[in-house]
């Protein structure tokens, strides 16, 4: 373990925020080169390690960006007894501890095909568009965050905008106040793995108390990635009433400035915040999964419109697309014009060889692993459909509230999957 958590420290240390390759590209073809690989780059920056003349029959497959819900951050990592976090940031385990182990099997010489996938936090960009064939018969992606579970399928997901551009002069005849409402320090999570936590989430605490005090926005700021649960938020109303707090975070000040008139946003932005049915939508009780869910991850006032991101996860296909379209349909009655980006498919659990070998394995250390889907995407399901003859599945150690300042990775956990990744190379 040592060996993988002192790599994980080396390359926390470069700066890996989506969009943001070039760093960590020049990076590993120096590793690669040190250990006698050969590296290859497609054009939307994946990475390819392998050996000249390989015969290799496993790819091994890590995305080396990470959520940064400040630009351009870089962890400074804290050890906790069993855990490392970091200050005041997200850690980038996801993924980068599934790197480190590539990166530590690629020092013992192991002949696999190691693949470095870009920009997967923003849209599965990398996957989506790869430009290497690969030689192998199976693949391990190591980007799942449940120590003894096998993720042999996940959900597909799409990400949807909408922006208002009805906002208008109002004349202040009934003499409301201005006040401030701001929400911070919330837990915030992964809108997949962490929907079904019970995590709140700020926009829609703001937008309780701003309905329920019948006020009219002006402003609302909120969430920080579209793959987050919002964990701030900031409002400026208009009010006969002062608004009450939703939460404990929440301060609520009235603002002196008296004015004649003010710019407002349409009442039915507020509206729609207010009674959309954030979070789970359904779930799976015989994959023991969230089937489908939406968050309302970000929301940003700008001079001429404001603009709402959110987004949806489904376990089906099908499912996902009634989900948008329910969505689209609710956002449009509202007044918002609609689009929608980033759609990866779900992956269909479906047992096969790979997965029974990699079970078999996995039981030697822990024996009560088993098989699951996970409500997240993961680039497996681009890949089944890229490279439809390659065998996948996916496993990784305790990864707790990736995509926040909570995230933490267990270094126990860290050192059974690695022997367990180590053994399945070696099989």
């Amino acid at each position: 373990m040592n060996k993988v958590i002192e790599i994980f420290k080396q390359i926390t240390s470069i700066p890996r925020c989506s969009q943001n390759h070039q760093p960590f590209i020049q990076y590993m073809q120096e590793f690669a080169r040190q250990n006698n690989y050969e590296c290859y780059i497609d054009d939307v920056n994946n990475i390819l390690c392998k050996k000249q003349n390989s015969k290799a029959k496993l790819c091994l497959q890590s995305h080396y960006d990470i959520v940064c819900l400040q630009e351009n951050k870089i962890p400074q990592i804290i050890q906790d007894g069993d855990f490392l976090k970091a200050k005041d940031s997200t850690l980038g385990a996801d993924n980068g501890i599934g790197c480190a182990m590539m990166m530590a099997l690629m020092i013992e010489q192991k002949d696999c095909e190691y693949l470095f996938t870009s920009d997967e936090e923003i849209g599965l960009i990398g996957a989506n568009d790869i430009g290497f064939e690969l030689d192998s018969k199976y693949m391990l992606n190591l980007d799942s965050e449940a120590q003894g579970e096998i993720c042999i399928g996940c959900a597909g997901g799409i990400d949807i905008f909408a922006t208002s551009t009805n906002k208008q002069t109002v004349t202040n005849n009934t003499n409301k106040t201005l006040y401030s409402i701001t929400l911070d320090n919330l837990d915030g999570g992964h809108s997949g793995v962490d929907i079904d936590k019970n995590i709140p989430n700020a926009i829609k605490l703001v937008a309780k108390s701003v309905k329920e005090a019948n006020a009219t926005l002006l402003d609302i700021n909120g969430g920080q990635r579209i793959n987050s649960i919002p964990k701030s938020c900031s409002a400026i109303v208009a009010s006969n009433n002062k608004p009450k707090p939703t939460h404990k975070n929440m301060p609520i000040e009235q603002i002196d400035t008296v004015s004649d008139h003010y710019s407002a946003l349409d009442d039915k932005v507020i509206d729609f915040i207010y009674s959309f049915a954030n979070g789970i939508r359904s779930y799976d009780k015989n994959l023991n999964v969230v089937q489908n869910s939406i968050n309302l991850a970000l929301i940003q006032t700008k001079p001429d419109n404001v603009k709402i991101s959110l987004s949806a996860r489904s376990m089906d296909n099908d499912e996902l697309e009634n989900l948008c379209n329910e969505t689209i349909c609710l956002l449009e009655l509202c007044n918002f014009e609609v689009s929608t980006n980033g759609k990866y498919p779900a992956w269909k659990p479906v047992q096969n060889d790979f997965t029974q070998k990699v079970l078999d394995i996995y039981k030697k250390h822990i024996p009560t692993a088993s098989l699951e889907a996970i409500h997240a995407g993961l680039e497996c399901a681009i890949f089944k459909q890229k490279y439809p003859n390659i065998q996948i599945t996916s496993i990784g150690p305790n990864i707790y509230f990736p995509h926040s300042n909570r995230e933490t990775v267990e270094l126990s956990s860290v050192d059974t999957i690695y022997k367990i990744v180590r053994d399945i190379v070696d099989d």
